[in-house]
C-alpha cells in the first residue's frame, strides 16, 4: 500500500514527505540529485527496495526543496536552508531522533546534518555518495555535457546509461527513469541544481561526524567514483566501509541490492531479520499490454485512461476468481502471484481474454520458483525470471518456464515448446513452453 504524501512547512516553504513501515528504528532517507517521491512507488523494484526498508525501519523520504512535489523556490537553497527542511520534516513526523540515509548527492547533505545536530542523528548510512562534486563530474567539460543532456534531452531517459547501464536493454524501466527526470525538475530547475551541487566540498568536516557511520558504495560505480566511498570512510572516524561489486548507481537496481539492504538492516539494527526477509515459493506471473504507446495514442488519453481501467477491474476479478493475489501494478504492467501453477495459466487465460474484449493484446509468463517475500512484497532471481519470461512472449502468447509446465502436468494443459531462450539478467538458457490454443475449459480450481 502506498503511503500518503503530507507537507511540511520550512519558514515560507512546503516539503513533501511521506511516512511508511513498522520498524523500531526511525531512518530518515535523504535523496538524490532530484526525486519525485510518489513516482518512486511506480518502479516495482524500486517498490520493493522501499517496502524492504519499511520492513524494519520507520522511514521518512522527501523530495528536496525545488525538487518533485515540493515548492519551486526563485533561489538555490543554501546548505542551511537544505538542513532546515531536514528538522521540518522530522518535526512533522514526530521524530526527535533518526538514522540518516543519505543517497548519492543526499549523502553530503546527510553528512552535514549528522555532524551538525548530533542531538538528532543516531546513526548516519551513506549510499554511492561523496565529500567533494568531482567524484561524480571531475572536470568542467564534464559538467557542461551533462548540462547539455539536461537541455537538449532532459525528459526522455537517455540518461539511464549514466545512472543505471544494467537497465539500459528494459524498455519500461527507460520510460519511467524519463518520467522521473520529468517529475523530478524541470530542465532549468536541474541545470541550477547541477551548478549548485558542482560547488559541493565537505572534505573539511567529514572528520567532524561524531555518530556510527556505514559508507556502501559499488566498485564499479558508472556516476559516483568509489573514491569518494572510501574518502568518506577513511576521513569519518571509524566509520565502516562496505564496498560490493557492480555498476549501478541506483541502489535498488543491480543483482546485488538485497545485498546493500542486507547491510544496512544490520548496520541499523544489529541482525537480518528472518520475518522481513524470507521465502516462499510461488508462481508468479506478469502482463504486458502490447503496444500499449500506439494504442493510448490513437485512443487519446480520456479513453486510454477509461480503457485501462476497465482492463484492470475485469483483471482484479480474474484474479479473486482463480486465488491469485495482485502483487503491483505499474502503468499497464500486472503482477500477480498464486500459490498453485495451474490456477495461475487458467488465470492467465482469462486474462488474456478479458482483455481481447477490450481490443487489447497481452503477453503473459508464468513462473514458479523460490521468491523472497518483504512484507506483502515479492521479489527475488525468481520474480525477476517470471519477468523475463513475459518479456520474450508474442502477442496474445502465454509463455511458460518448464518448471511450470512440469508442475501442471495431468491437469489438461498442454503447451507447444518455443526452445531455449538466455532471460537477460537470469543465469542459463530457458526453455520456454506456450500455452496450446484452442483454450480448454476454465475451472477454478
Amino acid at each position: 500500500m502506498r503511503p500518503d504524501t503530507r507537507y511540511a512547512r520550512s519558514g515560507d516553504v512546503h516539503i513533501a514527505w511521506q511516512a511508511f513501515g513498522e520498524g523500531d528504528t526511525n531512518l530518515v532517507m535523504i535523496p538524490p540529485f532530484v526525486s519525485h517521491i510518489e513516482n518512486f512507488w511506480d518502479q516495482p523494484d524500486c517498490a520493493r527496495w522501499l517496502s524492504r526498508l519499511g520492513a524494519f525501519a520507520r522511514v521518512v523520504m522527501f523530495d528536496k526543496r525545488g525538487t518533485g512535489m515540493s515548492d519551486r523556490v526563485a533561489d538555490l537553497p543554501g546548505v542551511d536552508q537544505r538542513m532546515d527542511d531536514v528538522r521540518a520534516v522530522m518535526d512533522a513526523a514526530g521524530i526527535d531522533r533518526a538514522a540518516l540515509l543519505g543517497i548519492s548527492e543526499g549523502g553530503s547533505l546527510a553528512s552535514l546534518f549528522a555532524a551538525s545536530h548530533p542531538d538528532r542523528c543516531q546513526a548516519l548510512v551513506l549510499y554511492g555518495t561523496f565529500a567533494r562534486f568531482s567524484s561524480w563530474l571531475p572536470t568542467p567539460e564534464a559538467l557542461e555535457a551533462f548540462i547539455g543532456y539536461i537541455r537538449s534531452d532532459w525528459g526522455s531517459g537517455n540518461s539511464l546509461g549514466l545512472f543505471a547501464p544494467s537497465r539500459v536493454s528494459d524498455p519500461a524501466f527507460q520510460a519511467w527513469w524519463g518520467r522521473f527526470e520529468r517529475l523530478g525538475a524541470s530542465p532549468s530547475a536541474a541545470t541550477a541544481l547541477m551548478r549548485m551541487n558542482s560547488l559541493i566540498d565537505i572534505s573539511g568536516v567529514a572528520s567532524a561526524i561524531r555518530v556510527p557511520t556505514l559508507v556502501v558504495h559499488r566498485t564499479g560505480d558508472v556516476t559516483i567514483s568509489v573514491e569518494g566511498g572510501r574518502f568518506l570512510a577513511a576521513q569519518i572516524p571509524q566509520a565502516r566501509l562496505l564496498e560490493v561489486p557492480g555498476s549501478d548507481h541506483l541502489p535498488f537496481t543491480g543483482d546485488n541490492a538485497d545485498e546493500i539492504l542486507d547491510a544496512v538492516e544490520e548496520f541499523l539494527t544489529g541482525s537480518v531479520g528472518t520475518s522481513a526477509h524470507d521465502r516462499v515459493l510461488a508462481t508468479v506471473l506478469f502482463l504486458d499490454i502490447v503496444g500499449a504507446t500506439e494504442v493510448a495514442a490513437n485512443l487519446g488519453d480520456r479513453r486510454w485512461g477509461d480503457r485501462l481501467g476497465a482492463h484492470l477491474q475485469e483483471a482484479r476479478a480474474e484474479l479473486a476468481r482463480f486465488r491469485g493475489r495482485e502483487i503491483d501494478t505499474a502503468g499497464d504492467g500486472l503482477f500477480a502471484a498464486f500459490d498453485a501453477p495451474a490456477r495461475a495459466i487458467r488465470c492467465a487465460r482469462a486474462l488474456r481474454e478479458s482483455a481481447r474484449r477490450l481490443g487489447l493484446r497481452t503477453r503473459i509468463g508464468v513462473h514458479t520458483g523460490e521468491c523472497e517475500r518483504f512484507g506483502e512484497k515479492l521479489g527475488g532471481i525468481a520474480v525477476h525470471t517470471g519477468a523475463r519470461v513475459a518479456a520474450a512472449a508474442q502477442a496474445d502468447e502465454i509463455l511458460v518456464t518448464g518448471t511450470v509446465r512440469d508442475l501442471v502436468a495431468g491437469s489438461g494443459l498442454r503447451f507447444d515448446d518455443r526452445g531455449l531462450h538466455p532471460l537477460k539478467g537470469v543465469p542459463g538458457e530457458w526453455r520456454l513452453f506456450a500455452l496450446a490454443l484452442p483454450a480448454e475449459t476454465s475451472v477454478t480450481g
